[in-house]
């Protein structure tokens, strides 16, 4: 059962998807609760100075999934609420792939997906450089694992030995348009990680107290790269959405469409 803030985060969410008319709506619904404990427990931040140099860097590879990102971000207050009701609009902060430079609070410009690990990997190497304690945490999708950059990239942390340096995947065995295990399979995945030199663990992405508990566990292991797959289930939390690819996408929604999906989020 999600509880009241999820059900509410992913109602902004929806709001958000429809004032903009388009939108990765199931994609944002699997990390909810992955930003969700990132964002109210995990990072350290300061909204009011988005580029203050000792944050945590929070990089969203799966940049198609931003409508979530944004979600978290305008209740961390690093814009105002009525942004998200410009989503997409000629002029907006928000697009439909976050932008860094742009958007307060984003840390990279997302969506060609493969770029994030690289990104974050160069973040914690110049936190290393600069002798800061800040941490680097980069959300990839499982449908991104395909790219050969994101590799490369994990070897090259496991070669440093980045302890600052936290994969997060959300795993919810769906891309654009097939199952992980049809398009490219991943598994064994989580042996993969091991063998590029991360510490691994697994945990239901949808669980806040399991992922809670998971992060504060971090690093998983000294001098090594952390690796946290996060079993999810694209589209969570609206029952007609999960698991059904027609909607990776859908943007044209009537208004009974757009009923039934605040009535599966009512709780």
């Amino acid at each position: 059962m999600l509880d009241a803030r999820s059900l509410a985060l992913r109602r902004k969410v929806v709001e958000t998807m429809i004032a903009g008319g388009r939108g990765h709506l199931p994609s944002a619904l699997s990390l909810v609760e992955i930003l969700r404990v990132l964002y109210d427990e995990v990072l350290r931040l300061d909204p009011v100075r988005p580029d203050w140099p000792l944050r945590d860097r929070c990089v969203l590879s799966k940049g198609h999934g931003c409508l979530a990102l944004y979600a978290l971000l305008q209740d961390k207050g690093f814009f105002p609420e009525e942004v998200l009701s410009t989503f997409c609009r000629p002029g907006s902060l928000l697009g439909g792939h976050p932008e860094r430079g742009k958007v307060p609070g984003v840390e990279a410009s997302t969506g060609s997906l493969g770029h994030g690990l690289p990104i974050g990997l160069g973040y914690a190497l110049a936190g290393r450089l600069s002798h800061a304690d800040y941490r680097t945490f980069v959300i990839l999708g499982d449908g991104e694992c395909d790219e050969g950059s994101t590799w490369e990239a994990a070897m090259i942390a496991a070669k440093h030995r980045l302890d600052s340096l936290v994969v997060i995947v959300d795993y919810n065995k769906q891309q654009s348009y097939a199952g992980t295990s049809e398009v490219l399979p991943l598994e064994p995945f989580s042996d993969k990680w091991r063998a590029f030199g991360f510490a691994v663990a697994e945990v239901d992405g949808h669980d806040v107290r399991a992922l809670r508990q998971t992060f504060q566990t971090l690093p998983l292991a000294a001098g090594r790269p952390s690796a946290v797959i996060c079993h999810t289930v694209k589209g969570k939390g609206i029952d007609f959405l999960e698991g059904d690819l027609a909607w990776h996408h859908k943007s044209a929604l009537n208004s009974a469409t757009v009923d039934q999906l605040f009535a599966a989020l009512k709780g």
